[in-house]
């Protein structure tokens, strides 16, 4: 497949053309990558509202996880090591929170906003060692030219209203 993401890229900018929603945004991209990426049997997106992560536009079998702090899970850990998350096999992660009990391997690359990350695009699959390296390029691809399209965030203020990092 190769790290080719320029048709993703192409169908979101076509998009942000319409829309900068956030939500709006992630909801394209979600539906995108998961018709373009069969492997993934889970796609969402968690928006960072302060030290926690929110669920987002997603689609695949619902989820308890609607909130996870930072720190926690695969996702949780992303952001407090400000760093993308590929997981071969989930069941060798000591603080993983299963979304489902058939998930085996997971992707999880920052989204980032004007130097801010500001959420994530999550994936799951029933596979082990399901995500590629040229996966992982194409979903950092489009996960970035998402935070540089949507409506940027609000400049922090210190718990201010509207924050989108402090809400």
């Amino acid at each position: 497949m190769g790290c080719d993401a320029s048709t993703f890229l192409t169908l979101l900018q076509e998009q942000a053309a319409e829309s900068r929603d956030p939500d709006t945004l992630g909801a394209f991209v979600v539906d995108a990558v998961k018709k373009n990426m069969p492997k993934a049997s889970w796609v969402g997106i968690y928006w960072l509202r302060g030290q926690e992560l929110v669920l987002g536009p997603y689609d695949g079998p619902a989820t308890e996880h609607t909130r996870i702090p930072v720190g926690t899970g695969v996702c949780g850990t992303a952001i407090a090591e400000d760093e993308d998350q590929r997981i071969e096999d989930v069941r060798a992660v000591d603080n993983y929170l299963a979304c489902s009990a058939e998930t085996r391997s997971e992707l999880v690359v920052l989204i980032r906003s004007q130097d801010r990350v500001v959420g994530q695009l999550d994936l799951d699959s029933n596979e082990v060692g399901a995500f590629t390296e040229d996966d992982h390029c194409i979903i950092k691809a489009v996960a970035d030219s998402l935070g540089a399209v949507m409506e940027p965030p609000h400049v922090p203020v210190a718990g201010g209203e509207g924050d989108l990092a402090a809400e």
